[in-house]
């Protein structure tokens, strides 16, 4: 049997790998697939591709293309969330802050350098015309529970993540939400590292076969709201919603829309240069 480890966040949109595992799916098909929660996020699950604590990865389009032209040799070998990201623009409760032009020259709170709640802030920053080397600032707080820390003593004044994972915060009084920004592209691939490629790529088409196919009739498994809402907390009309805005994937990322986040990334000075599209994807 074939031992794979794969990251991603703990979150809803991975919800069809579990229930791959649950039913013992990889298992049948002679998989060893193990699951590692990343808290940290992308930024942590770059650091764990490179250093091979983990082969495979769900992980936000933007940070692993960022990462690879960085050196992190590791291919893209689908689109796993084909809809954009939300993020929420978050401050604490009783923070001055009312809208997101007041958070212009203040300090984000992010995950860690090369993150999503990193490179968003730039997204943010040019979607509202800010001076990006001026009025931007960092505070590393590791996960949520850093961001929870970081915002409620002061130390970060806002904090940028998927706005239905935080919206318990929200509603609890934790957080404040003034703000959206999507992606404006799709959110999760699913990464490889080259060197683990190379010689498994019949066991990575097979797990891409059996994730697959549970994502492509996701959303009409029975009372899939209510198992979502109960295992991550969530109000079962937040679930609804969300469910209704999200669509997975089972097709490679197109040339197109990898040029279209590299241009963004350039023009956000994340990355020094572009690459071409075979070297950032493999086609399975």
């Amino acid at each position: 049997m074939k031992k794979v480890k794969i990251g991603g966040v703990p979150e809803h949109f991975n919800l069809p790998w579990y229930l791959g595992l649950k039913n013992g799916e990889y298992k049948d098909a002679d998989i060893n697939l193990r699951w590692h929660n990343y808290f940290g996020g992308t930024g942590e699950m770059n650091n764990a591709l490179r250093n091979g604590d983990i082969d495979m990865a769900v992980i936000l389009t933007e940070g692993i293309i960022a990462d690879i032209i960085a050196g992190n040799r590791s291919k893209i070998v689908q689109t796993f969330i084909q809809t954009p990201l939300i993020w929420g623009i978050h401050v604490a409760d009783q923070s001055r802050f009312k809208s997101i032009k007041d958070l212009r020259g203040t300090k984000a709170a992010i995950s860690r350098y090369g993150s999503g709640s990193h490179l968003m802030t730039y997204v943010n920053a040019k979607n509202n015309d800010w001076n990006l080397e001026e009025d931007l600032d960092f505070e590393v707080i590791k996960n949520l529970d850093g961001a929870v820390e970081g915002l409620t003593e002061g130390t970060a004044d806002y904090f940028m993540w998927e706005k239905f994972t935080t919206k318990p915060l929200v509603d609890n009084g934790t957080f404040k939400r003034i703000g959206n920004c999507p992606t404006p592209w799709p959110c999760f691939v699913i990464a490889v590292r080259e060197e683990f490629l190379e010689t498994n790529r019949d066991v990575v088409k097979t797990i891409l076969d059996i994730i697959n196919n549970t994502t492509v009739d996701f959303k009409n498994i029975p009372n899939i709201d209510k198992m979502i809402a109960q295992r991550y907390k969530q109000e079962i009309e937040d679930v609804q919603q969300w469910l209704s805005l999200t669509e997975w994937s089972q097709t490679l990322i197109d040339e197109p829309t990898i040029n279209k986040v590299q241009d963004q990334l350039l023009a956000l000075d994340i990355i020094p240069k572009k690459l071409d599209y075979k070297d950032l994807v493999e086609k399975l």
